[in-house]
C-alpha cells in the first residue's frame, strides 16, 4: 500500500538480538512504531522513558518521524562507563 512504509525495530541483549519488521502508516513516529511492534511484550524491561533510541546508529528522539526502511534501535543502558572500564583494564596490567 502506498500509504504505508516498512520499518524494523531492533533490540539486542548480550545473548540475543531481535529485529521485528512491520508495516506502519506514513507520518508515524518512533514511539508509535515501537508500541505497534509489540517488542515491549517480549522485553518488558524496555522503558521508553529511560532507554535511548536511534536510527541506524544515530541517536534521536521518540517523536522523530520515520522514513521507509528505517531501522529503529532501542539501546540498553551501559552497565559500566567505557572510560571506567579502560581505567580498570589499564590498572590491572600495571
Amino acid at each position: 500500500m502506498p500509504d504505508e512504509i516498512l520499518v524494523e525495530v531492533a533490540y539486542a541483549l548480550p545473548e540475543e538480538q531481535v529485529i521485528i519488521s512491520i508495516e506502519v502508516p506514513k507520518k508515524i513516529n518512533i514511539k508509535q512504531a515501537i508500541e505497534k511492534s509489540g517488542i515491549q511484550k517480549k522485553f518488558p524491561e524496555i522503558d521508553l522513558s529511560k532507554n535511548k533510541v536511534g536510527i541506524f546508529g544515530k541517536q534521536t528522539t521518540l517523536d522523530h518521524l520515520l522514513s521507509d526502511r528505517d531501522r529503529i534501535e532501542i539501546y540498553r543502558p551501559l552497565i559500566l562507563d567505557p572510560k571506567e572500564m579502560r581505567r580498570k583494564r589499564a590498572s590491572k596490567k600495571k
